[in-house]
């Protein structure tokens, strides 16, 4: 997953992953990949757009 430069780090994408895969801390977000099924609710959910697939 690439986060963009201008992510606030609000957390949206951590709250509507079905596995909980995202984790926000401080001002970085944490994604554990193992177990992703790619399913784009986190990009989807972003407000600002910061998130996309690399």
């Amino acid at each position: 997953m690439i986060v963009k430069d201008w992510c606030s780090f609000c957390g949206e994408c951590a709250g509507v992953c079905p596995r909980n895969l995202i984790e926000v801390k401080e001002y970085s977000l944490i994604f554990s990949d193992t177990d992703c099924k790619e399913c784009d609710f986190c990009i989807n959910a972003c407000p600002l757009n910061a998130l996309e697939r690399d």
